[in-house]
């Protein structure tokens, strides 16, 4: 947000739309994940705690006794901190905003374990009580494709640690990361490590490559094919079937996502959630055509929204155009998806 007298970094989850927000880090330890151009012009580096402090003051007077709840640390990974720090700045938040309730940031996995378990559990025990972890797969194939530099094991250990210390946890999936190549492996890798983390959600994302990215120039040489988006669909129905014992809330609710009707509680909404999915892939190509150019172009959010008939005329008759028009409507689809990366 421009104006204001403290810094602000360049994202936050979805869930932490309304939450008050403190630079910690600026960028990302890591950036070198293929699918993310987020952080390519920040170099990366640790905020002094004096300078964060401050910067908690600042917003405590420019907010002028505004009751945050909740509060999000930025940018890329606050656990790349020292301990000290950490619970330092902590102090100082709680101190300055005493109705927060809930603190949270993004963990990278391979930070995570390079700490004790008493030191995570220190820093939760000083305020930080939700986490975010960009798994993206459960597939080491993928996770090595897109150079995520983690592994199935630091995944699981850095959950367990999280957990055990009392924090809530958030896993992040991209739908169609492994490509056409991995697909299977991609979903059904990544249900068996969520099988083991039980994490408190579960957050669906679906791939959009952009321009410039490391993905992008995989794609360009040929050695990353994109899925389509019924494909996708496939692929996150095969992960979904084989989450087995686990009590997340999962969810498709980010814009990138095709079917924002896919949430509930494991494992008693599950039979409803692959029924969602079921429907869609019921549809015969013409019909999936219209409902995800429908969706794209911001007239469908439901399935049932294709019933409504003045929708569906409009609807229809830009997919008829495309269809005429020769243009393989996977290239425009994955066109209107990257406006929302």
């Amino acid at each position: 947000m421009p104006g204001l007298p403290f810094e602000q970094g360049p994202i936050r989850p979805v869930d932490e739309a309304d939450s008050l927000l403190i630079r910690t880090t600026r960028g990302c330890p890591w950036n070198r994940c293929t699918f993310c151009s987020l952080y390519d012009n920040y170099k990366f580096s640790l905020r002094p705690v004096d300078d964060i402090k401050k910067d908690i003051l600042a917003a405590r007077d420019y907010f002028n006794g505004h009751s945050f709840e909740t509060c999000f640390l930025q940018d890329g990974d606050s656990f790349v901190m020292g301990t000290k720090d950490l619970i330092e700045v902590l102090t100082a938040l709680k101190q300055a905003f005493p109705t927060l309730k809930r603190i949270s940031s993004y963990g990278r996995a391979q930070t995570m374990v390079k700490k004790s378990a008493q030191a995570i559990k220190d820093i939760h025990d000083a305020g930080l009580n939700k986490l975010y972890c960009g798994m993206e797969s459960g597939s080491e194939k993928v996770l090595k494709l897109v150079k995520k530099g983690i592994t199935q094991a630091s995944i699981i250990q850095s959950a367990a640690m999280a957990k055990e210390a009392g924090m809530e946890t958030t896993q992040f999936i991209i739908m169609g990361l492994g490509g056409k190549e991995l697909s299977s492996d991609h979903a059904l890798e990544t249900a068996k490590v969520l099988n083991q983390t039980n994490p408190d959600q579960i957050r669906l994302l679906t791939i959009g490559v952009k321009e410039g990215s490391g993905l992008d120039r995989q794609m360009a040489e040929g050695q990353f094919h994109l899925p389509g988006e019924a494909e996708m669909i496939s692929e996150q129905r095969l992960m979904l079937e084989n989450l087995e014992g686990i009590t997340s809330h999962y969810a498709n609710h980010h814009g990138i996502d095709l079917l924002l009707e896919v949430k509930g509680q494991l494992p008693e909404d599950k039979k409803t959630l692959l029924g969602i999915l079921d429907r869609f892939l019921s549809l015969d190509k013409a019909g999936q055509i219209h409902f995800i150019l429908g969706r794209r172009l911001g007239y469908y959010r439901r399935l049932s929204d294709m019933e409504n008939s003045l929708s569906r005329d409009f609807v229809q008759k830009q997919a008829d155009k495309l269809m005429a028009s020769g243009q393989d409507p996977e290239i425009l689809f994955h066109d209107l998806r990257k406006k929302n990366v």
